[in-house]
């Protein structure tokens, strides 16, 4: 069987498991936190038992891919793996820190890929002795349901590992858009903005929230607003990309707005601290 290993065990990462599981590779996800890897099997076991309720899955799958799904606070769980895909918080020296590990704890054939939304890969491939087999695969969010992966190739990647993730991402029912390092790729680089600028245009008071949401879900057919996705991806992830791509790009059009760094200074971060541009 096919083996994977995911780290981190939040929202994307236990989405990320999910597919794995569900397109027949046994998986690995990997958290140093017990309760954040009890509460991904609950979500992955309720997800599959929507997607069977919907006809996306046979009705007797769940079990068989939830089985396939192994759990453990130790990254050295991640030995067997062939392919590893961090899914860890957004944060640089994080993500540096577990792939110098990865680079220690996998065979040198395995291909370590992040799901980072906005930090170079070529940085992250620079703290491993295996550049070339060093990508990004950016799921989206909810991963279960979205086709689309953003397949970052670093300065090093290899076309044989950017062959191989493009080739795995279809065998995952998703499809694969290659694009090259620059901070936040594509969907960031263009939907980020946008959230920025409808955070200004209620900072001015230009128009209400619910205002600015109907308005680009009635008149750009967006299936929801830029304000009720910034509260669903959360506003610190929206602040830290912002960040990096402000400092990576060296744009004042990136400057985040005053109003989205307040708000997360206050801990209003959105649909996971219960209140941000709406409350829930």
């Amino acid at each position: 069987m096919k083996q994977s290993a995911v780290i981190g065990a939040g929202t994307m990462g236990n989405g990320i498991a999910h597919v794995f599981a569900q397109f027949g590779w046994s998986v690995t996800l990997i958290d140093v936190s017990q309760q954040a890897l009890d509460k991904a099997r609950t979500t992955i076991q309720a997800n599959l038992d929507r997607q069977a309720k919907k006809g996306a899955i046979p009705s007797d799958a769940a079990p068989q891919i939830l089985g396939r799904i192994q759990t453990s606070t130790a990254l050295e769980a991640a030995a067997a793996a062939q392919v590893v895909v961090e899914a860890a918080t957004e944060n640089p020296t994080l993500k540096f820190s577990i792939f110098e590990s990865l680079d220690r704890i996998c065979a040198g054939d395995v291909i370590l890929a992040s799901n980072t939304s906005s930090i170079s890969i070529t940085e992250i491939a620079a703290r491993t002795r295996r550049p070339e087999a060093v990508i990004g695969m950016h799921f989206m969010n909810p991963v279960p349901v979205m086709q689309l992966v953003e397949v970052i190739r670093g300065h090093a990647t290899s076309d044989a590992t950017a062959a191989r993730v493009i080739e795995m991402s279809k065998e995952l029912g998703k499809t694969p858009v290659e694009v090259q390092d620059f901070p936040g790729f594509v969907a960031n680089r263009i939907l980020m903005p946008m959230i920025n600028e409808a955070i200004y245009t209620v900072m001015e008071g230009v128009a209400s929230i619910e205002s600015v949401d109907t308005v680009m879900k009635l008149g750009m057919a967006h299936p929801m607003g830029p304000l009720a996705l910034a509260d669903f991806i959360g506003l610190d992830v929206c602040l830290a990309i912002l960040e990096v791509m402000h400092k990576g790009l060296g744009d004042p059009k990136y400057r985040p707005c005053p109003l989205l760094r307040r708000m997360v200074a206050a801990g209003h971060l959105g649909k996971k601290s219960g209140k941000g541009f709406y409350s829930y």
